[in-house]
């Protein structure tokens, strides 16, 4: 009977999909990328076999959007640098991942993944012939997990974190455990979900391997773009970066920016660029402000206050001139990255609402690392402790920059265990 619940909810949310397309631009996306999908994979896994001398291995890695995309890349690479013979299948459920990576260079196939019908799930395996599955954090979709084993094909989930309030611990929850039951191997995040799982008796097949990211944020660091802009708009002067920036977190550091008086550049990145909000934030500004588009054109950028960062692609690569960082989303649909920011040892700020389900932003809180905040008061007080003390904003960050390194190396326990599978 769950079985049956389960791929009804799938076609009822195709139907909404469907529903919903004609007035919401990411639900077309979704439509749109998965047309003639089948066609499209077989032609192009057609002229890649009759390419190759000899039968090609394919291994298939599958992210619901961009963020486990980025928490996947360091295993992507590091497969393809173990495995250089074998072919990389990349697939995403959402628009927000697949339409920027849809031309990833590390990846031979990139496709959206068609909905987890039965159907579609054996036709899709049949076709690409995986010789091995890797799904990130979340991802569980019973028809592909259950007709990946049925074909004796290994299916790994990595940087997994569970919390006990999922449905997977819950009484009523039999079915969903029984499609973690059908993974080969869960990699999860900590000593937690690990307990977790052992309490509903998976853990032969568990192993705690920490979270991709901080090895994906190390190569962020490593292999950092100078941004010559931001460094003139610093102008050697103490900067907050606000990544990732919502309309609620810039109603709390607005009327920060406008009463601080110290020497202090503020760099923010909208969550999404939208230019009509982007102009009446910088009209709710006191400061003189710029925006990346004018200074690209030639405006003077060191004389302005607040630089507003209108394209996409550069945060990763602004931390590095920030001596803070104030991480978005906390007061709505949940906080987004912090380990960019951390990385360079930058002391973290983020609003209290919905950062708990985020293991890094509460181990950043422990170690004093990050600090929650409800308003702009509260804000404004321990901001002025570190911008008034340097010997404390040094040993923060120096407890930052030791949490991110002890982190390292989720990457390579994922794939020593492949290569076992191999052997």
């Amino acid at each position: 009977m769950a079985k049956i619940l389960y791929n009804l909810s799938i076609e009822l949310y195709q139907w909404l999909i469907r529903l919903a397309s004609p007035f919401n631009q990411k639900a077309q996306l979704w439509l749109k990328g998965r047309e003639s999908l089948f066609e499209k994979l077989e032609l192009q896994l057609q002229e890649a076999r009759q390419q190759s001398t000899t039968p090609i291995s394919i291994a298939w890695f599958h992210c619901a959007s961009l963020g486990e995309f980025e928490q996947g890349r360091p295993v992507i690479e590091a497969y393809k640098n173990v495995f250089p013979e074998h072919k990389i299948l990349l697939t995403f459920f959402s628009p927000s991942g697949y339409e920027v990576r849809k031309n990833y260079d590390d990846a031979d196939f990139i496709y959206y993944l068609p909905s987890d019908t039965p159907s579609n799930a054996q036709r899709f395996v049949t076709l690409v012939d995986p010789c091995i599955a890797f799904f990130v954090k979340y991802e569980f979709w019973y028809n592909y997990l259950n007709t990946l084993k049925q074909a004796h094909i290994p299916s790994i989930s990595f940087s997994t974190i569970f919390r006990e309030n999922q449905v997977y611990f819950k009484s009523y929850g039999t079915f969903n455990r029984n499609i973690l039951r059908l993974l080969t191997h869960i990699f999860v995040q900590n000593e937690k979900s690990a307990s977790l799982l052992a309490g509903i008796q998976i853990q032969k097949n568990v192993s705690i391997a920490g979270d991709t990211r901080f090895d994906r944020v190390a190569q962020i660091a490593q292999n950092k773009k100078a941004i010559p802009i931001a460094e003139q708009f610093k102008n050697n002067t103490q900067t907050l970066i606000i990544g990732s920036c919502w309309k609620q977190d810039f109603e709390v550091l607005c009327p920060f920016i406008n009463s601080f008086e110290a020497p202090l550049k503020v760099i923010i990145a909208p969550h999404e660029i939208h230019p009509e909000e982007i102009i009446q934030w910088q009209n709710e500004l006191k400061k003189s402000s710029i925006r990346y588009s004018e200074a690209l054109a030639g405006k003077e950028v060191k004389q302005a206050d607040v630089l507003f960062i209108d394209n996409i692609g550069m945060l990763s690569s602004l931390y590095q001139y920030a001596e803070y960082a104030w991480i978005g989303g906390a007061y709505g649909k949940g906080l987004h990255n912090t380990l960019e920011a951390a990385t360079f040892g930058l002391p973290i700020f983020f609003g209290d609402k919905v950062y708990n389900k985020f293991q890094e932003a509460m181990d950043l809180i422990d170690i004093g690392g990050a600090q929650p905040i409800d308003n702009t008061q509260s804000f404004e007080k321990i901001f002025r402790g570190l911008y008034d003390d340097f010997n404390k904003r040094k040993t923060v960050s120096e407890q930052i920059l030791a949490y991110v390194k002890t982190n390292i190396g989720s990457t390579q326990k994922i794939i020593n265990f492949v290569k076992t599978l191999s052997e």
